[in-house]
């Protein structure tokens, strides 16, 4: 691999503290083998390295790669039917998805996510259907899009083996059916049941095959799916098997309100709680969401060194709620910031998460404390990284860390005017857009070029995408469609009473009715 001489006008190394980022002016850092050597004066790096190629300009701002820390598909469920419904709701409505190609579908997002400077995902793989030898040829479509794209993933099977429509068990779902639709339902269930000794194994032969997470690029970790889709004995031995294989777990919790009276109803008590008594809080799990935690939920996360990942644009799109991540912050988590199934705009555009995230949670007052550009920018790069099996690699600019960079132009940040004094971060968090990136490097490798995929084919792999689904529905989609929409109305009576709004009491407050 050659090696190269990245420059700027200004290098943004890493977040410091609440308010403060490490920048250095006219200044570089050299790679070699995928790996930083030094950083530091542009002149200086250039007279002691032979340098292969010299990438950027005096005029261009250089970053740390971004890590989308929370992912699952490509073409958007909107995109395929779904409207925003309620989360309990929205599962009902994908039952009638069209399939989409695996392959084309993770390049589809791998494109977005890179072009608004994403270089490592957390991918987590959910609704494929038994056997796991399936799930298995699905996951190595997946690596290979991203392989071949030249991102950095995280993948991740989302294990659940219970509750799969509904917060109850499914025969017991089915039972609350009207005879003619039962049938279909129970079918289309055990259709997408996989014993579990079965997705532990599909774990363990892909962190095998993944040189057991020795990998540059791809590496492997655990995804317990949610408390209610999971049975204690599953997440018992999911927690002793990120122990054995020495690996992260990235667990969806707490996601909804309505997850939260499930939690209460199977336990007696909160989620967080009932992973408490099973061992699984410490530092090895991230939370995905976690909007619905209590304020001793927030505590005892905190205590245990439990990570949280907030996901703002899909909270919002599924009127799950807020996260209170000013609270998360307050009690020293570490939050890492995920785009999930798709940001406001229907995209991948991790700038635009960045800022979605700083303007959510600007609470009403003067003295309270609100995230700041350098927290938002933790979120997006270290500490979305610390999330990863890639850890302390990524994330940061630093002597021994892999060069995955992100150069855009100073001018795309400043013109027509920027006040002088302006800090470089808060500039790059509050005006920066995806369109004006005009290189992103993963592992010393330019995967992106004047905003152009380097790698693949972008306009031919979307031509192929759209063709694939130009063709009719296949029986089996028809067949799910019709079926979603017959059990759509029995999902939502399920739910039918199962809060009390007036009980909860929100950590912000947004406005006031009188």
């Amino acid at each position: 691999m050659p090696s190269s001489l990245i420059r700027g006008r200004y290098v943004v190394t890493r977040a410091v503290g609440r308010d403060g980022a490490e920048v250095l002016e006219d200044a570089a850092v050299f790679q070699q083998d995928g790996v930083i050597r030094e950083i530091g004066p542009y002149e200086a790096l250039r007279q002691r390295h032979q340098a292969d190629q010299i990438l950027g300009s005096p005029d261009h701002v250089v970053l740390p790669g971004f890590v989308n820390a929370h992912h699952h598909v490509g073409l958007t469920p909107f995109q395929l039917g779904s409207p925003d419904l309620p989360l309990e709701l929205w599962f009902a409505s994908r039952l009638g998805a069209r399939a989409v190609d695996p392959y084309l579908d993770t390049l589809y997002s791998a494109f977005e996510m890179l072009e608004s400077g994403v270089t490592t995902v957390q991918h987590i793989h959910g609704w494929r259907g038994a056997p796991a030898s399936r799930v298995r040829e699905v996951a190595d479509r997946i690596l290979q899009a991203y392989r071949d794209v030249g991102m950095r993933a995280s993948y991740s099977y989302m294990l659940r083996d219970q509750n799969r429509l509904a917060y109850e068990a499914d025969q017991e779902f089915v039972r609350r059916l009207p005879p003619d639709l039962a049938p279909g339902v129970s079918a289309f269930l055990t259709g997408q049941a996989i014993p579990l000794a079965d997705q532990l194994d599909l774990f363990r032969s892909l962190w095998e095959a993944h040189g057991r997470n020795g990998g540059d690029r791809i590496r492997i970790q655990l995804a317990p799916a949610n408390l209610h889709w999971c049975s204690d004995e599953a997440l018992t031995a999911l927690g002793e098997s990120a122990a054995r294989h020495e690996v992260g777990m990235h667990m969806h919790l707490d996601e909804t309100a309505y997850q939260r009276e499930y939690a209460r109803r199977r336990t007696g008590g909160t989620a967080t709680e009932h992973l408490e008594r099973l061992g699984l809080l410490g530092p090895r799990l991230t939370l995905g969401h976690g909007v619905w935690l209590t304020a001793r939920d927030v505590e005892r996360a905190a205590e245990r060194g439990v990570m949280i990942c907030t996901n703002p644009s899909s909270n919002l799109r599924l009127r799950s709620g807020v996260a209170p991540v000013n609270r998360f912050l307050e009690a020293g988590i570490r939050v890492a910031l995920g785009l999930d199934e798709a940001g406001i705009n229907d995209d991948r555009d991790m700038l635009q998460e960045m800022r979605l995230a700083l303007r959510l949670h600007r609470v009403p007052g003067m003295d309270d404390d609100v995230p700041t550009s350098a927290q938002i920018f933790r979120m997006a790069t270290a500490d979305g990284a610390a999330t990863t099996p890639f850890g302390e690699r990524i994330g940061e600019l630093a002597i021994g860390r892999a060069a995955d960079l992100v150069l855009l132009p100073w001018r795309s940040v400043s013109h027509p005017y920027l006040e002088a004094g302006t800090p470089v971060l808060d500039a790059v968090v509050h005006r920066a857009r995806a369109a004006a990136i005009d290189l992103v490097v993963v592992a010393g490798e330019v995967v992106v070029r004047e905003g152009h995929i380097t790698r693949v084919d972008k306009a031919a792999v979307l031509e192929e995408l759209a063709a694939t689904l130009r063709r009719p529905l296949t029986p089996d989609e028809e067949h799910r469609r019709r079926l979603g929409r017959a059990v759509f109305p029995h999902v939502r009576k399920f739910y039918a009473a199962w809060l009390d709004p007036g009980s909860l009491d929100p950590f912000y407050r947004q406005s006031s009715r009188s």
